[in-house]
């Protein structure tokens, strides 16, 4: 009765929109094949309730598409809603006033008793008042691994980072890469991050990460990070892709054994027709620590003069976070609801582990909740540098201790 009761106090709030059809333009950098599935489920609910989506879909990932929205916004230019990542991303927009406050669309949908874990809606609200409707939750502490490499280099599939490691010489003998990694320092990154959690564990990572602790990165875990990492870097030696999907079908086509991306590669898979368990094979947290962050994305909407397109951005934050069109969405893109009041059933095996974990409380925050844009901009950087050079381990150590001694 409760939940009844918040939809439709919600759709009273926002519902004056529906009598006339709106056109909205929304952005976003979802445009793999797994992606733009999922966004479809999106569009296709709006355009439903008689409104128009305007797909404003932007090549490339978040670090180049990111600019484009800030620019455009601050130019005068805003588009109706715009993807971005929950987190810190959006604080100078939000504090310019360029931002909508969805604080009565948030109160009339009950958010505070149905988005879990809380901190999702956290790092959407600044100064009491919320700003953003998160949509998903998507984790980054995850390996892929394709079934025929390991077969075809006539081993098992690992069950952990350091088997995968082990196995790595026979796939490389088999002429299989033993690890896909695309040339962008924000996947890099990732995989700094994945190895962080599995190596060094979650207190070390939350010192430095959350309480930029920058002895802490600066010693004895984080050295053997940077070891680690340094090994993966021999292992991803000739993926001259340069996107994460162009890694993922690496994995999907057997080219590679493995890659160690977000959960959102789930979608390449579900498009490839491969099945979890008999194709491929997905670790979260590499196999060795059941942690995963709580990133992922939500959706802002910039401020604009015209009360009737104010009024359609309301009902689509409403919709975007309606129980029906998180579970389309969320099986789609292979990320978890940010609802916990909703039956994922249907969910595959990977997405069940996630579950499991989020129920659990194996939660910790994304960076991009916990270090601003700029510092995240820093360390992509400095990863860039790592993974495509010869950099010692102990240089790109020194250098990432200094940068989180800055951190703001």
């Amino acid at each position: 009765m409760k939940l009844t009761t918040q939809l439709l106090a919600a759709t009273a709030l926002v519902g004056a929109s529906a009598a006339s059809a709106v056109e909205l333009e929304v952005t976003h950098w979802w445009t793999s094949g797994g992606e733009a599935a999922a966004v479809s489920k999106f569009a296709d609910a709006w355009n439903a309730t008689g409104n128009t989506w305007v797909d404003g879909a932007i090549a490339g990932s978040g670090g180049t598409a990111r600019p484009i929205i800030i620019s455009r916004i601050l130019g005068g230019d805003p588009m109706a809603a715009t993807q971005l990542n929950h987190g810190r991303q959006a604080e100078e927009l939000i504090e310019a006033g360029l931002m909508l406050d969805l604080t009565d669309v948030a109160e009339a949908g009950g958010w505070t008793d149905i988005v879990n874990p809380a901190a999702l809606l956290d790092s959407c609200t600044l100064d009491g008042r919320i700003y953003c409707v998160p949509v998903n939750i998507h984790s980054a502490q995850w390996m892929w691994l394709s079934h025929d490499a390991f077969e075809n280099a006539g081993i098992d599939v690992p069950a952990d980072w350091n088997a995968f490691v082990a196995a790595a010489p026979a796939l490389r003998d088999a002429g299989v890469l033993p690890l896909a990694m695309g040339q962008q320092g924000w996947q890099q990154n990732l995989a700094f991050g994945a190895i962080t959690i599995a190596v060094a564990g979650l207190g070390p990572w939350r010192e430095v990460t959350v309480n930029k602790n920058a002895d802490v990165a600066a010693g004895p875990e984080y050295a053997a990070v940077f070891e680690a990492v340094a090994n993966a870097r021999e292992l991803a030696r000739g993926s001259d892709v340069q996107d994460w999907n162009q890694a993922t079908n690496m994995v999907i086509t057997a080219s590679a054994g493995a890659q160690l991306m977000g959960d959102w590669a789930q979608g390449e898979f579900s498009v490839a027709g491969l099945v979890e368990g008999q194709d491929y094979s997905c670790l979260p947290g590499l196999g060795l620590n059941a942690i995963l962050d709580t990133g992922g994305d939500a959706f802002y909407f910039p401020v604009n003069d015209d009360p009737e397109i104010t009024a359609a951005q309301k009902e689509l934050a409403a919709l975007l976070i309606s129980p029906e069109v998180q579970v389309s969405f969320n099986l789609a893109k292979g990320s978890l609801p940010v609802r916990g009041d909703i039956d994922m059933a249907a969910a595959n095996g990977c997405m069940q582990k996630g579950l499991e974990i989020l129920a659990d409380g194996g939660v910790l925050p994304s960076g991009d909740q916990s270090l601003s844009a700029d510092t995240q901009l820093q360390i992509e950087d400095l990863m860039a540098q790592f993974w495509s050079s010869d950099m010692p381990a102990d240089e790109a150590q020194a250098k990432y201790a200094s940068i989180i001694a800055s951190a703001d």
